[in-house]
């Protein structure tokens, strides 16, 4: 069973350490960087970075990190929007399905909007990362047309399934 649990003292070296495959590692930040990033935003930002381990059972398998920002703060959009920082499966644990599962978990517990409303959830993506496109895509993400330093910029409205009126 796949869970989401928050990055503690007993678990952040073994996040701090996963990787995934060779061939992801230039299109993804290290979780070094991630949880380095996390801490700056903790100090300076109005609301806290959203950090989670993925496990399996017992067993750590991933990491995810999320933010919120209100609407005025969003960049690519006029609506309040949880952003899907990092997400991330260990090399060891890829081609298992365990990505999709914990995927669905992110999404659920973004749609309970956990640092305030929020009509859509974006992410990026590398322009050139194929494998990452089609799997955002198969949950609702769809490219804006925005491109911002190499990455697709996509965006998945909330309550899924509901694309807003243009």
């Amino acid at each position: 069973m796949i869970s989401l649990r928050s990055i503690t003292w007993e678990n952040w070296e073994e996040c701090y350490n996963l990787e995934v495959a060779e061939e992801q590692k230039g299109f993804l930040a290290s979780n070094r960087y991630s949880l380095a990033q996390s801490y700056v935003a903790l100090l300076n930002d109005k609301l806290p970075p959203m950090t989670f381990a993925i496990y399996e059972g017992e067993t750590m398998v991933g990491f995810a990190m999320m933010g919120y920002e209100a609407a005025g703060d969003n960049e690519y959009g006029d609506e309040p929007a949880y952003w899907l920082v990092r997400f991330m499966i260990e090399k060891r644990q890829q081609k298992r399905g365990l990505g999709s599962q914990a995927m669905e978990l992110v999404l659920q517990y973004l749609e309970g909007f956990p640092q305030g409303a929020a009509t859509a959830v974006y992410l990026g993506y590398d322009t050139k990362n194929e494998v990452a496109r089609r799997f955002y895509h198969k949950f609702g993400f769809r490219e804006t047309g925005v491109i911002a330093e190499d990455e697709a910029i996509a965006v998945l409205w909330l309550p899924r399934n509901k694309t807003p009126s243009l």
